[in-house]
């Protein structure tokens, strides 16, 4: 009856108003039936007088209706809800045929509104996928596919995937991603993805797992370089000498391939057998002479010694008496006796001059004050000129600039005292050498191997120093006294100036400056922080400077304040290193500061001991320079062939060992070495090889590129990393090699820089040359050590120092040479002018240019009328 009464006013009243007929504010929505569980569909409408609910074309009755009224607040209007059940019988009536729906039906005066169809179904997973993942072995590199197709279900099943129960979420791993199909993919293995993978299905009824698949990575594994040739097996004649290589560039895991061919090889050699020399025979005796003697000869010729042979004993040269005509038996007269007098009277008569000469001359010398006796040497700075003030129209009043390139004697060696006293006298602090007494101190030359083995062991009983390396190639060491001087490492832009007054007078030091292997020395760093330079020792420690020795060594940081925080750092005599400096910020101690430019940085100190540059990136645009050097064999005695790639810190010092590494290992530097900035960006770094003639030459790397880990190479604490490209000539009579070698950092998908190595095609093994190591002395003392005369020196210093009137005065020069942002360092000294000059002197011996340096003071000079006003008596 309802149903028939509901149909009678479905039909809109006549000339009823559209605005009252019903709005529906709540429509029935799609929902699923869990199981046996009865789901809930309910319609809101105003103005409404009856809702119905219709399912499937049918209404639906009256008494399985929950009917809410209310009224609308803003409006007035009525508002009716209705709420029906909907049961897992109801749907399964008609399964098969069409799908279940419902819709609302609601009534006002004015007409009727039809809400949107709602689909009840019943959801379901079944259980079984139609394709599950199955188990791989894959090499190292290669892309992985693991497809999964979820069982069937209503609603449609989401897929995720597990790695060893662990969910794999792409967001975090760019090397993941899934496929609109639920196929999982890995663009390159890698061996963290060793692990077992299950791919996961539910929906909002169950959840399925399929089974789990075995995906294991592997590494084929590849040759090392070949060791060096061992010695010949035997010491005369012929024998045999070989080389190893092991499989371990990279080593085979999880199943991987060996590597194929042999891991060692042997190769005949022949020693050269050493010959003992033997006498030929005796001459025949010569004709008897006038001293009564004749004499015969014979050589070590039959055969001569050679390689390695003992020479021949015995006298080469024999005599005898003999009689003959020529010979005078005759005894010596009064002649020769008065002879021989009158000789032995002048040979008394020279000697008595020459020592009054002496003792002249020691008297002279004596009377000389110390500070001044070797001045002579110096006064040549400057050319002996008169200057006269200039009218006042004339701005420039030094009418002849300063001639500062003059050369000065050379004065070099030890300054040791006599040794005309017992033992010295021993230090209370145990690591300065005895000063001189009041004697005079006299200059000598020793030979420098006995210097050194003498020096090394009086540093070796003492316990700070048992960490100094033996050998002299990284040491240097010398005897200095107020005069100051210089130490060089050669070739490693390593040296410590000692600047006048800088050692008391009075006292001598034996000073040593020592470069250390990275690998003989702990250097601890914590988070992001790496080492920027070598680390380097002067000492001894505990000496007692009046004024700031300046230590030079490089670096290879590109220095910006807002991307990197650079300490120095100091180790104290217990072993722990301590920060002593901040760079950039104002200095808080006056007993260090450090000079940082481009490719060096300047360390005044005035306490001597074990120094490093560390640095801490503050963003991911922090970069350091890398030195990227390529060596290889200089003959190729077999088949195969190595190329070396080395990735350095861009020092001086790491580039010479590399050097001489591969000098002991037979290779050859190839092109110049190349500079590549490696930015903090947490990626690796790449190397392949490309562009080689496939009809010539082929590779035996397996991999299409070789990579080195980010944190070696960041850290700084592993010098000598490379890689080894193994190429193998496909015929003997090759001897050509054109290729290219492309370095880059990797940055998500592609590469941030690349370095073309070019091997020129028509270069022969035999031509590839080591450039020559350059030659210097390893320790200077006194005035040789400086380019500026020291009486030069001084007056500038003396000029300068005090406050020019018209501002002529150290800033200004400061100021001329570009070190004006270090005024508060430079003021902070007792001769902020000699603290200009000396670091002058380290950034610029031994190739410094004094004409630039003369120019600058007589710009100084202008503004001061008074300023060097040297007259020709004073010069």
């Amino acid at each position: 009856t309802g149903a028939q009464q509901s149909a009678t006013v479905a039909n809109p009243v006549s000339g009823a108003s559209p605005d009252l007929l019903p709005h529906f504010q709540l429509e029935p929505e799609d929902v699923y039936i869990v199981k046996n569980k009865a789901v809930s569909l309910a319609c809101r409408a105003t103005p409404a007088t009856q809702i119905y609910f219709k399912c499937n074309g049918e209404w639906v009755h009256q008494g399985d209706h929950v009917t809410q009224h209310s009224t609308d607040r803003g409006t007035g209007l009525p508002v009716m809800e209705v709420r029906i059940e909907v049961t897992r019988q109801q749907v399964e009536k008609i399964f098969g045929l069409e799908e279940y729906w419902c819709q609302c039906v609601a009534w006002s005066s004015s007409g009727t509104t039809k809400s949107q169809k709602a689909f009840v179904r019943i959801a379901y997973l079944r259980k079984n996928f139609e394709q599950e993942p199955t188990a791989r072995e894959v090499s190292i590199e290669q892309g992985i596919v693991l497809p999964c197709r979820p069982p069937e279900g209503i609603p449609p099943a989401e897929v995720e995937w597990l790695r060893n129960e662990e969910l794999v979420d792409p967001a975090l791993d760019a090397n993941v991603y899934v496929t609109p199909e639920h196929s999982l993919v890995l663009r390159q293995a890698r061996l963290a993805d060793t692990a077992n993978y299950t791919c996961v299905a539910k929906n909002i009824v169950a959840r399925r797992r399929s089974a789990s698949a075995a995906i294991t990575v592997y590494v084929n594994g590849g040759w090392s370089t070949w060791t060096q040739w061992s010695g010949c097996s035997t010491s005369c004649g012929r024998g045999w000498q070989k080389r190893s290589r092991t499989c371990t560039n990279p080593t085979p895991l999880n199943g991987g391939a060996f590597c194929e061919g042999q891991n060692v090889q042997k190769t005949a050699c022949t020693t050269l057998c050493p010959v003992d020399g033997a006498w030929s025979e005796w001459s025949k005796w010569s004709v008897c002479g006038a001293e009564c003697t004749h004499w015969r000869s014979r050589e070590c010729s039959e055969p001569a010694p050679r390689n390695g042979g003992q020479e021949c004993h015995g006298p080469e040269l024999d005599t005898r008496n003999c009689t003959s005509e020529l010979c005078s038996h005759a005894a010596p007269g009064a002649e020769d006796v008065a002879l021989y007098v009158g000789l032995v009277a002048v040979a008394v008569c020279l000697v008595l001059l020459l020592l009054v000469g002496v003792l002249v001359y020691c008297r002279k010398k004596g009377g000389l004050d110390a500070d001044v006796a070797d001045s002579s040497i110096l006064t040549a700075g400057f050319q002996p000129v008169s200057i006269k003030p200039s009218k006042a129209d004339n701005p420039s009043l030094l009418t002849i600039q300063p001639d500062l390139s003059t050369a000065t004697m050379t004065y070099q060696g030890s300054l040791c005292p006599r040794q005309d006293g017992p033992a010295k006298l021993q230090l209370p602090n145990g690591h300065l050498l005895s000063p001189l007494g009041a004697g005079r101190h006299t200059l000598h030359h020793s030979s420098p191997a006995a210097e050194g083995a003498d020096f090394v062991a009086r540093l070796s009983t003492q316990s700070y120093f048992r960490s100094l390396p033996r050998g002299n190639t990284n040491m240097a060491y010398g005897t200095f006294n107020f005069l100051g001087g210089r130490l060089m490492i050669p070739n490693t832009g390593v040296s410590l100036l000692i600047p006048p007054d800088a050692i008391p007078r009075g006292k001598i030091y034996e000073v040593y400056l020592t470069l250390h292997k990275q690998e003989d020395v702990r250097l601890p760093l914590a988070g992001c922080q790496t080492l920027l330079s070598p680390i380097v020792s002067c000492g001894p420690p505990g000496v007692l400077l009046t004024r700031p020795a300046i230590l030079a060594m490089g670096h290879c940081v590109e220095a910006s304040a807002e991307n990197w925080s650079i300490r120095l750092k100091k180790q104290s005599c217990e072993g722990t290193w301590e920060d002593v400096l901040q760079l950039g910020a104002e200095p808080c101690t006056e007993l260090y500061y450090c000079q940082l430019e481009a490719q060096a940085c300047y360390i005044f100190t005035e306490q001597l001991g074990r120094f490093a540059l560390v640095g801490e990136s503050l963003s991911m645009a922090a970069s350091k320079r890398l030195k990227l050097v390529l060596f290889a064999p200089a003959a190729c005695p077999s088949l195969e062939y190595n190329i070396r790639v080395y990735c350095l810190s861009d020092t001086q010092d790491v580039l010479k060992e590399v050097i001489q590494l591969e000098k002991q290992l037979g290779g050859q530097l190839i092109g110049a070495p190349r500079v590549l900035h490696f930015k903090d960006s947490y990626h690796n770094l790449r190397l392949s090889i490309h562009d080689m003639p496939s009809s010539l030459w082929k590779s035996k790397l397996l991999a299409s590129y070789q990579e080195i880990p980010f944190y070696h190479i960041w850290s700084g604490l592993q010098p000598f990393l490379h890689c080894t490209f193994t190429l193998e000539r496909l015929s003997p009579s090759t001897c050509e090699l054109a290729c290219k070698i492309w370095v880059w950092q990797v940055e998500g998908d592609g590469q941030s820089f690349t370095v073309n190595f070019n091997i020129a095609k028509d270069t022969r093994f035999s031509d590839w040359m080591v450039p020559d190591s350059e030659v210097g002395a390893p320790a200077l003392v006194g005035p040789s050590a400086f380019k500026i005369p020291f009486l030069i020196r001084q007056k500038i210093i003396s000029s300068l120092d005090p406050p020019g009137t018209r501002g002529a005065d150290w800033r200004t020069l400061a100021q001329k040479l570009n070190l004006d942002s270090h005024l508060s360092f430079f003021a902070s000294k007792p001769s902020p002018t000699a603290m200009i000059l000396n670091l002058w002197e380290a950034r610029h011996f031994p190739n410094g240019n004094l004409s630039q340096l003369a120019a600058a003071v007589a710009e100084v000079g202008k503004q001061d009328s008074a300023l060097f006003a040297v007259s020709e008596a004073e010069c």
